[in-house]
Order: structure tokens, then sequence, then C-alpha cells
């Protein structure tokens, strides 16, 4: 029947076999993040690079101690956990009266540490890991050739994931783990220590991802870049499983494998899209997950009532809109004059991103929404003007409104889908959805792959200033960005804008008096997405350039930290964060790959010691709103 499509009985079974391997990583991954989320409400964005610290971990312990595969497999798991205790102990344990997105936010900062440091020592080529004796030859089915080391990976994977589940869910140690989860007070008084079991229950959940990355090293090799790569996928492995679910992260893992195996058969374009496109349909059918509980998340351990991500400064009189206009007019003077000190194309690039920064703030900072997929309208925006300006030879100034409004219309398909779930939930799907148009992007013909659009050209400005010149372009783009500055500040302080901060505030209270918050939240969120695409797309012009740089989830990362580090919550604090971050970024190149441990210590340190970042600190000292 196979032959009759065109395809081999062999070629189906071999990527069903695929699929049942890449299904297993996913299990044993999604695993251990639905264990440490269960126990600990923390979405653990460092699990990728555990992943790949426990296949390092396998080559040290070969090449320094002789230690084969089969140790690796016993040491690197306690090797890693180790570490993740030792994690759990100095950074999240202070985060547990916090918002759980701090949670995802440092993690995410210790992952780019880890990454970071791998790549610098090692590259990004990778390195190979000798297959163990006894896994190598295979056995011949009739139908295909099943090699030994496949086998064992997916029968160990089964083993150790149905072994955890029973565990949990079946032994006395299972049930005090899942009443430490409900009712910590109560379970102290039974004499067992909750802070104990917290710590060994995330270096158990870091240890299964290092397992799986012993597992990984023969088959796949070892390269530091090896997590990242996975870890996006995995996250859409949980959201649709249901968050916290261990049935549901193992059988969702180990379809989903088969799935994408079975399409790229059948339809192999679409293989790095389809857990996406599975994840958006689950959501609008079941939106807490196949095997979700059907609530957002537990409170977690041990804990008072949590303090939000954005906390507001309240530290301002009410009064403050004069010391408002002088910022404006103070920031407008500097960047009138500062061409005659910096080279324009720099203050170009830390605008451009500034005004990204200030439309992810009108979303985080004024409505409570984290979203991880901002790279999405940003890098979207980006092809659609750069394709619009070479392509269909549109003036930039066209270019640069279409690709705003490819960005709204993201932004309105993305935030309907988003909305329906909060907090962790919400960042996790806007994080998968972005990726699906990454990969989309990187197969699509009219964005060029890896090369990107070249060569765009900037085009005279309402067909009278030639932006070949740099002067031009660079009050060009300063007219854009302090024009969307004030359209963003007009929204913030507006009614609309005094609804939103409700909502951030309470929801539930902003409902009890009448307003439709979903409708509200829609709307910012297509406005944030919207300013965004202006940023892409006016960086597209100035740099001439669109590629999958800009689309990429680090982008997203790259955002939140301008966010953090300028202020979170306030009018001027992402300009100043964006001009920080890419001031920092232009004078630390020549450090190469350190540049991502430098940014993943400024994300710890923000969320562990300066949520406030730099323009809250400043409120807090001069009692000024900014």
């Amino acid at each position: 029947m196979f032959e009759i499509l065109g395809i081999s009985s062999q070629a189906l079974f071999g990527q069903l076999l695929i699929g049942l391997i890449n299904g297993s990583f996913y299990a044993l991954l999604s695993l251990g993040l639905a264990v440490i989320f269960g126990m600990l409400n923390i979405i653990n964005f460092a699990h990728g690079a555990q992943y790949m610290m426990g296949a390092f971990v396998a080559i040290f312990l070969l090449q320094y101690l002789g230690l084969g595969y089969w140790w690796a497999l016993v040491l690197a798991p306690i090797i890693v956990g180790a570490s993740g205790i030792v994690i759990e102990r100095l950074f999240l344990q202070w985060l547990y009266k916090l918002d759980h997105l701090y949670g995802l936010l440092l993690t995410f900062g210790l992952a780019l540490i880890i990454e970071g440091t791998f790549r610098n020592q090692f590259g990004s080529s990778g390195l190979p890991y000798p297959m163990p004796e006894a896994l190598r030859g295979g056995q011949n089915l009739g139908f295909m050739f099943l090699p030994n080391s496949r086998a064992w990976v997916i029968v160990a994977s089964l083993a150790v994931c149905l072994t955890t589940w029973f565990v949990i869910e079946r032994t006395r140690l299972g049930s005090y783990l899942r009443a430490a989860t409900e009712n910590p007070t109560l379970v102290r008084a039974f004499g067992i220590n909750v802070p104990r079991m917290i710590t060994l229950t995330y270096g158990f959940g870091v240890a299964l991802a290092a397992l799986a990355g012993v597992m990984a090293a023969p088959i796949y090799g070892v390269n530091p870049q090896m997590g990242a790569n996975l870890i996006i996928v995995v996250f859409a492995v949980v959201v649709i499983g249901g968050m916290g679910s261990i049935m549901g992260a193992i059988v969702t893992g180990f379809g989903l494998g088969v799935i994408e195996g079975l399409t790229k058969v059948f339809f192999p374009e679409a293989s790095n899209t389809v857990i996406f496109v599975i994840m958006a349909i689950v959501l609008l059918i079941r939106p807490a997950g196949l095997f979700g509980r059907g609530r957002e998340m537990t409170e977690h351990t041990a804990t008072a009532p949590k303090t939000a991500i954005n906390p507001p400064p309240a530290m301002a009189p009410p009064a403050t809109s004069r010391s408002e206009a002088v910022a404006f007019v103070l920031m407008t003077a500097i960047l009138l004059v500062a061409p005659l000190i910096v080279y324009p194309v720099f203050l170009m690039k830390a605008l451009c991103f500034a005004l990204f920064a200030c439309a992810f703030n009108l979303l985080l900072g004024y409505v409570g929404l984290l979203s991880f997929g901002h790279a999405l309208f940003f890098g979207w925006a980006s092809y659609a003007s750069a394709h619009a300006a070479k392509v269909w030879g549109l003036p930039p100034e066209l270019a640069i409104l279409f690709g705003a409004m490819v960005a709204a219309g993201f932004g309105l398909i993305v935030g309907a889908l988003a909305i329906r779930r909060q907090g962790i939930y919400f960042a996790m799907i806007t994080l998968a959805l972005a990726q699906m148009m990454f990969f989309f992007a990187v197969q699509a013909p009219f964005t060029g792959g890896e090369d990107g659009i070249q060569g765009v050209p900037r085009g005279r400005l309402f067909g009278l200033i030639d932006l070949a010149d740099q002067t031009s372009m660079y009050f060009t783009v300063l007219a854009i960005f302090l024009g969307s500055f004030l359209i963003i500040y007009r929204i913030i302080n507006s009614p609309f804008g005094e609804v939103l901060k409700a909502i951030r505030e309470n929801e539930p209270r902003a409902i009890s008096l009448g307003y439709r918050t979903d409708r509200y939240k829609l709307l910012a969120f297509v406005l944030s997405a919207t300013f965004a695409g202006v940023a892409g797309a006016t960086k597209a012009i100035v740099f001439q350039l669109a590629s999958l740089t800009d689309v990429d989830w680090p982008m997203s990362g790259e955002v939140i930290l301008m966010t953090l580090v300028g202020g979170l919550g306030t009018v001027f604090g992402p300009v100043v964060g964006a001009f920080f971050i890419v001031t920092l970024e232009n004078y630390l190149t020549h450090i190469g790959q350190w540049v991502l441990v430098v940014q993943g210590m400024i994300f710890v340190a923000c969320v562990l010691l300066f949520r406030r970042g730099i323009v809250g600190a400043l409120m807090r000292l001069t009692r000024v709103k900014l």
C-alpha cells in the first residue's frame, strides 16, 4: 500500500524508528520538566543546558577517568543532579515568594551562562562519543534493520519514565511529594522536611535531563547547542500534555515523536512545525492540555502569596507628568546631538531595539503578560518590510507600514490563542508559536533561508529624502522612535491604559467591575506586536537585511533582558535598558561567546537583586516618576 504512495515500507519504518527515538528524548526531558513544575511551579529553562551537560560529563568521564558509557549512565545524572541541587539552594529558593515567571527568567539566564561557557570552551562543532561495544550492530526484523543502540534508548527511556510515574503516583514517597505541593504546612506537621524534599526533587528532575543527554551522546554526538535546539520542542510537548502532568509528559512525548517521524515520510516540509501546529489545535480545544487538570497552577510549597512579576513602583507622587515631560525633552535633545559624538549606525540599532523594548514593556509592564515569543513580530515584520522594499519596490514608509501590519496580523492570531491562558502557560504558548514560525522562515523561499534577504534598498522617504545618506536615515529612525514612544506613552496614560493596569493588579476585580478583560488583553497584545513590528521593519531598512537572527527565540530573550535592566513597568526604562545592552554587546564583541555568559549573569542579577532596573532604582532614590 505504501509503495502505491511512492513510499517504501523500509523508509516508513525507518522514520517510525527515528520518531520513537526522538519521542524517547522528548518524554525524558518533558518528564523532568513536569516533575520540577509539579513540585516547584517553575519552568526550568535551563533544562536543555543540563541535558547538554549530561552529554559533556559523559565525555569528561571517558577522557579523564577512562569510565565508559555504562558508568556515565549512573555518574553523569548524579553529578549534574548535584549541580541542580546547588542551583536550587543558591538561586531558586529565593524566588518561591515571587511570581512563578521569575523562576523562568532566572533559569533562562542560567541557561545562557551554561551554554556560553561550553560554547567558548568547545566551539559549536561538537565532539563525537564512541558507541559502546554492547550497543553496536543490530537486528534484522525482515521489514527493517533495528540498531541495538536505538532499541536500547527506547526501552530504557520507557522504563525510566514508567518507574518515575509509579514512584510519584503509587508510592508513599510520591504521596508525600504531591501533598507537599498542595499543603506543605500539613506535611511539615508529620515531621517531613519540605524544603529538603523540594531541593531533591529539583535535583532529580535535572538528573533526568542529564540521563537523556548521556543516552543521546553516542547517537547524535555532543555539542554545546544540543539542548538549545531541543528545549523549545520539549516546552511544546509539555504544554500539549498538560503542565505538571507526569503521564501527560510520557504519553505526549512518545506520541509526538512518532507523529513527527511519520510527518517526515508523508509531508517532510512540515516535520519541524507539526508539533507546534498540534499544540495550537490542542489549546483551542483543551487549553489545559490533554492531561491537564484544568487549573492555571498550584501555589508553591510553603510560601505566602506571591509578589507579582511587575510590582508597581508606588514610590512617586501622583502629579509627576511634568517630570516625565522634562525627561522626554532631555532624551530628545540628547538623541538630536548624539550623531555628532556617536556613530549613527550604532545609534539607529539602539533606537530600533529601544522601540522593541517599549513595545514589549507595554505588554509585560502594564498588563502583566510575559511573551517569550515577541521575536515573531519583530522578525517577521523585518522580513515583510525587506521583501516589500526589495521585491515589490515599495518606498520605505510603505514598506515599514506593511511590516507593522504583518506584525499586527500575527499578533491578533497569536494573542487570540495565548490569552486563553495566564502566567507560565502564556509564556510557553507564545514561545512555541514563535518557534513554529521560525522553522517556517527557515524553509520559506522568500525569506532567503540562512542567507536572509540581503541588499534591501533604503529608497527615498516620501519620494524626497534619500535614505542612503546616514544622517537622513538616522533622523528618520529617530522620528519613528519618538512618534511611537509618544503613542505608547499616550496608551499607557489613557483610560484604556488604566484598565490594563487594573487587570495587571487584580484581574478578577476588573471582571467584577464589568470589564471584558480578554478583549483588553488581546488589544494590548496586538498593539505591542504592532510596535514591535515597526521596530523590526525599521531595522530591516536601516541595515538593509532581514535574517533568521531577528525571528529566533534568543531575540525574545534579549528584549526581555533590556526591559528588566532598564526598569519593568516604567516609561523610560526600556529605552535605557536597550541602550545599555546594545552598548554592552558592542564593546564585548571581542570576547566571543562570553557575551552569552555576561548576558546570563545580568539576567540572574536582575531577577535576584535589581528587579526595579536602572530607572526603577533612580525613581526610588529621587521619588520622581520616569
